[in-house]
């Protein structure tokens, strides 16, 4: 220790640029044990996260320990600058420098730590829309608008710190931003009509649906368009504003289907077998998978035919299935009209002639 004093004593008696040289040996100490004490913090802490993460079932806690094992050693480094000149007396502009970068340094990193959190909550909406068919375009997009406001933000809070005023800096940007708004109002108005689309979740791709005099199923939902394809095969586009507008039946969401039909026979037929048709049908029906019935009625005298109409439903909303029930429920009823010698009546007109 007495080695220690008379050799610090000995540098204390010159000088280098106004300052003790002893000074400079004291600073270089100190920003050298500030350095090692941060690096040890860092891996003691990362350490002890894990340790503590590896019990969990989330994957947050891994995005957390990427983003701290992400700061580097500029941060470190002008800590330990910072630090160890507070132990000698600087000019004020310096000192004022030395803070500015301090602060710059410190920003970085912390916006950084957050976009990267941003990433990792994009990343995993985005598989997660993946599996359930979704579309991603919408999120990805989102993440980076924030990112960018996250980096304005600590430009003008930078900015302002080194002095600078940025109120007509915002101004600026403000009346930048109208000018742009108004020059994309279109491109922004399907913007936000995409982000109602994401959001509300009036029909999702794979739904089926009709807009207007359009009809088909949704293939994908852009920023900008909405892209359906028809039952023709042909892809219809439409800005997202005018899906956003229009009144959409969304046959995608349904959980059954219910379906009326009616069938005629002739006015020739007996009473007893007119009597017999509601039983038989409901037969039909009851005999079908997936088929619910709801009703049976005589329902009119047509113009050519006893009308009767029926009434089920149908536990699925795939058009296909629907149409297989149907042709099998028609082809019943056929096969066992024609066994009871009931006529399916057709559109006929009779003349009566008076002597």
């Amino acid at each position: 220790m007495d080695l220690f004093n008379n050799w610090f004593n000995y540098f204390s008696d010159y000088e280098f640029m106004g300052m003790e040289i002893a000074a400079y040996f004291k600073v270089a100490f100190v920003f050298i044990i500030t350095l090692v004490i941060l690096k040890i913090f860092k891996i003691a802490v990362i350490a002890r996260l894990k340790k503590v993460f590896k019990k969990t079932k989330t994957e947050i806690d891994d995005a957390v320990i990427d983003a701290i094992s992400a700061i580097g050693w500029p941060f470190y480094f002008t800590v330990s600058v910072f630090f160890s000149s507070r132990f000698i007396k600087l000019p004020d502009i310096a000192g004022k420098w030395l803070f500015n970068i301090l602060l710059i340094v410190m920003v970085f990193y912390a916006i950084r730590f957050i976009a990267d959190l941003l990433d990792f909550g994009a990343k995993k909406i985005t598989e997660r829309k993946k599996e359930e068919g979704g579309q991603t375009g919408i999120i990805k997009a989102l993440s980076v608008i924030m990112k960018i406001i996250l980096w304005v933000g600590a430009l003008i809070l930078i900015l302002s710190n080194l002095g600078y005023n940025v109120t007509s800096l915002i101004a600026g940007l403000g009346i930048g931003g109208i000018a742009i708004g108004l020059a994309l109002q279109n491109i922004l108005g399907d913007l936000f009509s995409s982000l109602a689309i994401h959001f509300d979740k009036p029909f999702k791709q794979g739904d089926f649906i009709i807009v207007g005099e359009n009809l088909g199923t949704v293939k994908h939902v852009g920023i900008k368009t909405t892209r359906i394809t028809a039952l023709q095969g042909e892809e219809i586009i439409m800005s997202n504003t005018d899906m956003t507008s229009s009144r959409v039946q969304n046959f995608g969401q349904m959980e059954k289907r219910r379906v009326v039909f009616s069938i005629g026979v002739s006015y020739e037929t007996k009473i007893d077998k007119l009597k017999q048709i509601p039983t038989m049908i409901k037969e039909i029906i009851n005999q079908q998978e997936l088929l619910e019935l709801d009703r049976v009625n005589f329902k009119e005298f047509g113009d050519s035919s006893l009308v009767h109409e029926i009434v089920y439903y149908i536990a699925s909303a795939d058009y296909n299935k629907y149409m297989d029930a149907q042709e099998e429920i028609n082809l019943e009823i056929v096969d066992k009209f024609q066994k009871e010698n009931i006529e399916i009546a057709y559109p006929t007109t009779t003349v009566y002639l008076k002597k």
